[in-house]
């Protein structure tokens, strides 16, 4: 059997794949406290959950146009005209099956073999395994004063004349990190000056804390839409607390909208009407909900910034957004691998490796959990690694008994 380069090139979703483990393992019994995962526990919107019933009780489940339906479309430029200040037409909107497919999509439709995708460090996992699918390069930068936030000089260092994209991710998965309007009004002028596309993945947009405001990129750009090689992403999974409804959308030129629905014409055709009408009716219905979310997940952050504070050795930058933090644990183990699966052996707690998103030596611990997993997570995490922790730990009613320190 033969495998072809691209297909040998890519790795598993770490996220996908530690999500598995940790199933299979609580299947099995284990108390497993799942400190890696990237969905919120909050219910989909009401709205969300009538609308998707009615189209499976009127029985008319058929496909839908491959770039799709029009009353989601308008829902998208209502949303996008509210929070980004800009009127598009449906023309402008690709619906897709999640925010990743629109990214996927996107690059699909730009890059051509050896085109160069740059994207700061850290970045989601995803983001160098679709630019290899789609035959590029993917370009990480890191920060030159380590810090999460980049700057245009950063950028500016690794762009070359084989650059074709630039992705930003912000607030950003895994640090939290909410980039400055200042570097989200460099970015996208000297993507314009440069003629590159700026994808903006801004999935998390509206989930920010401490009085913070989200930032429109539209604010800063100086062409109009259609001369315009900015690609906007988002989505209902993270604000809507509907990651299993796959509903994602890119607004960007007629032109490029075009292209990437023939492509995703031919990939999936249009999704699935069931989950479109559903996002619309959450897009469309009562907003409570999100700001309730991003309340709770405010709260959850700063437990977990002050159950950190009473761990010697560890440093973490507070999370400004999303529900991530990405802990510096260089100072216990500077292989983030060895650590995770270490914690998952010794305290069944799961996290994912800060490798899988470009800096070693971290792990990215959500806190989409309840405040008692994030509490006693961190309690276990601690026993393992600080030698000034007491020697045996209860997990229920199973004694553990340290022999590692």
């Amino acid at each position: 059997m033969t495998i072809s380069l691209i297909g040998k090139s890519i790795a598993a979703s770490a996220t996908l794949k530690l999500n598995e483990t940790a199933a299979i393992l609580k299947a099995k019994g284990e108390p497993i406290i799942h400190l890696g995962g990237g969905e919120p526990k909050a219910k989909a919107p009401i709205d969300a959950i009538l609308a998707a019933a009615a189209v499976l009780n009127s029985g008319e489940v058929w496909y839908t146009p491959a770039d799709g339906l029009l009353e989601l479309k308008q829902a998208i430029i209502r949303y996008t005209e509210e929070f980004y200040g800009r009127k598009v037409t449906p023309q402008n909107i690709i619906a897709s099956s999640g925010a990743k497919q629109s990214i996927m999509v996107a690059l699909q439709a730009i890059l051509d073999p050896n085109d160069e995708v740059v994207f700061p460090a850290p970045y989601w996992v995803s983001y160098p395994e679709m630019v290899k699918m789609c035959g590029g390069v993917p370009v990480a930068v890191h920060p030159e004063d380590g810090s999460f936030q980049p700057t245009i000089n950063d950028i500016d260092r690794v762009v070359t004349s084989y650059t074709k994209a630039v992705i930003i991710n912000s607030p950003n998965n895994p640090s939290g990190a909410v980039y400055s309007e200042k570097f989200i009004s460099d970015i996208v002028q000297y993507c314009e000056e440069k003629n590159i596309y700026l994808i903006v993945d801004d999935i998390y947009h509206r989930l920010v804390f401490d009085g913070k405001k989200p930032v429109s990129c539209y604010d800063y750009c100086k062409n109009d839409i259609e001369n315009s090689k900015l690609i906007l992403i988002n989505g209902v999974s993270k604000m809507y607390a509907m990651t299993g409804f796959r509903i994602g959308w890119a607004v960007a030129n007629k032109k490029l909208m075009a292209v990437m629905t023939n492509i995703q014409g031919h990939q999936t055709s249009g999704p699935s009407v069931v989950v479109q009408k559903a996002a619309a009716a959450a897009l469309n219905g009562v907003q409570s909900c999100v700001e309730s979310l991003r309340l709770s997940l405010e709260n959850n952050r700063n437990v977990l910034v002050e159950q950190f504070k009473t761990f010697e050795g560890i440093k973490l930058t507070k999370p400004e957004g999303t529900f991530y933090s990405f802990v510096d644990f260089r100072a216990y183990n500077k292989d983030s691998t060895k650590l995770a699966n270490f914690l998952l052996d010794k305290v069944k707690v799961a996290t994912v490796p800060g490798i899988e998103f470009g800096l070693e030596g971290f792990l990215r611990i959500s806190t989409c959990g309840t405040i008692k997993e994030i509490t006693e997570g961190i309690a276990r995490i601690k026993w393992a690694l600080d030698p000034n922790s007491p020697n045996e730990l209860f997990i229920g009613n199973r004694k553990l008994v340290r022999d590692w320190l």
